[in-house]
């Protein structure tokens, strides 16, 4: 239904105006108060950049933020992660990730990132704490934030905003009448705009020197238990989930894939998956295939025949060198 209501035709909208309207004067009202000095924002010594969404979820931040590591790494930077680690319950914060971190710690996006590209990855609800920690332990060039764009008690150098370039903005109200965090005159004040696909002309032509397109490429197909890689094409009776914000988008990827698909199941984002919860979707003649961020969840309790499908994020040289000029200057104005 909310999926309706923030991108379809559903007019219920209007009915979640008025605390819309309210949500917006406070996220106003406290930017505002960071931008003055009211409210204080810690600076890291090392430089921050922030990855993050306008609005609610499924816009392909964790590819992008992979790839970013991976090219940054790539220039030989020390690179490192904090994030809010949603989903998990950690006894303590910070949580400094290692191999023996799960899922129900840290939450399945850290996890993912961490598994993906070795970097250190700390998590709190204070990314402030989160950064401290990781500074305390390693030497770092640059810490990447996976979201928290509105997190504003943590100083940022560089804002990287990612936009699901089909679905945009919705209906371009606040939550919860819409998808938006913050309006789209945001991007006024970002340093880089990443489309997600094509579309977003208009963005792309009203900020034409900082916007780029990412697509997403999938993979071979893994296997939860072995690791063992496959095609796509050799996988039958497919039986696809996906607990994410934008499930839609990854059975659409599976039909363009002409994957042999007999059945979908979407869940909720960071849905919490148990063996009892998934060993019925699919027989032990059929394969039950996942995304990535919800295999991190399922290895501990996995079946012979269910794999997953990893995704790279694509992202334009250009993009990367217009990054690494941002940090080269940022690191001549701090000497």
């Amino acid at each position: 239904m909310i999926e309706k209501i923030w991108y379809g035709k559903n007019k219920l909208y209007w009915l979640l105006i008025p605390f819309s309207l309210l949500y917006g004067l406070i996220a106003f009202v406290r930017r505002k108060l960071y931008q003055i000095g009211w409210l204080k924002s810690w600076k890291s010594p090392v430089p921050i950049m922030v990855i993050g969404n306008l609005s609610v979820g499924g816009n392909g931040k964790t590819p992008l933020v992979v790839a970013l590591i991976e090219a940054l790494k790539a220039k030989g930077l020390q690179v490192g992660v904090v994030s809010r680690g949603y989903g998990g319950k950690a006894q303590s914060y910070p949580l400094i990730l290692d191999h023996y971190i799960t899922t129900d710690q840290a939450g399945d996006e850290p996890v993912l990132i961490y598994q993906r590209t070795q970097v250190p990855i700390a998590v709190s609800p204070k990314r402030v704490e989160a950064v401290q920690a990781l500074l305390n332990r390693y030497k770092l060039d640059v810490i990447l934030t996976d979201d928290g764009l509105q997190h504003y008690a943590l100083g940022r150098d560089i804002e990287v905003v990612v936009i699901d370039a089909k679905r945009l903005f919705g209906n371009g109200w606040w939550i919860p009448a819409g998808p938006m965090r913050e309006r789209k005159n945001r991007l006024k004040s970002v340093d880089l705009i990443v489309l997600n696909g094509e579309g977003g002309n208009q963005i792309a032509q009203q900020y034409p020197t900082k916007t780029y397109t990412m697509q997403l490429t999938p993979l071979y197909a893994v296997n939860l238990l072995t690791q063992e890689k496959k095609a796509l094409s050799s996988l039958t009776n497919i039986c696809a989930i996906a607990g994410i914000s934008h499930p839609q988008r990854f059975f659409d990827m599976l039909k363009q894939m002409n994957a042999d698909l007999v059945k979908t199941e979407a869940f909720a984002d960071h849905q919490h998956f148990t063996l009892s919860s998934l060993a019925d979707i699919a027989n032990k003649q059929q394969t039950l295939l996942m995304t990535e961020k919800d295999a991190v969840k399922c290895q501990q309790f996995a079946l012979p025949n269910w794999w997953y499908l990893p995704i790279d994020a694509v992202i334009p040289a250009k993009a990367i060198e217009q990054i690494y000029s941002l940090l080269e200057d940022i690191k001549l104005n701090r000497e």
